[in-house]
């Protein structure tokens, strides 16, 4: 199996690089050339790209139509497919045992009333985790 750790290249190029394609790729930039590259880089027929990163809102992802009826698999996740039903209780039970340190992950907090504060952070990738504080 080829797994392909990248930077910006041209997917023609890569595709040249390795012989048809990648047979997996995974993009967390977030950046919108670099989600279309990890897609059109991954082989005909069995090669699967997986979307990590948030784009910009007013990004759009454009690839010919070709690389779908090639049989090429475009997936995405979002916050790496965490079940909160099944697996919140264990995470609480780590932080309890002080295994998992929380804190570090929070980059900002904002009231209710600044959410939208919250979600520029997010879009412009300033923030990993914003706690959102109901206003009194």
């Amino acid at each position: 199996m080829s797994v392909l750790i990248m930077r910006f290249h041209h997917p023609q190029v890569l595709a040249e690089m390795t012989d048809g394609g990648v047979d997996r790729s995974v993009e967390c930039t977030g950046s919108i050339n670099a989600m279309i590259s990890a897609f059109e880089c991954v082989h005909d027929g069995w090669g699967v790209a997986v979307l990590v990163g948030v784009p910009n809102k007013d990004d759009a992802f454009k690839t010919h139509p070709m690389n779908f009826l090639n049989e090429k698999t475009l997936k995405g996740t979002f916050f790496g497919n965490y079940k909160p039903r099944t697996d919140l209780p264990n995470v609480v039970e780590m932080y309890m045992r002080k295994e998992l340190e929380l804190e570090k992950f929070i980059t900002h907090e904002v009231g209710l009333s600044d959410i939208n504060k919250a979600f520029d952070y997010m879009l412009k990738g300033e923030s990993l985790r914003c706690i959102i504080q109901m206003d009194g």
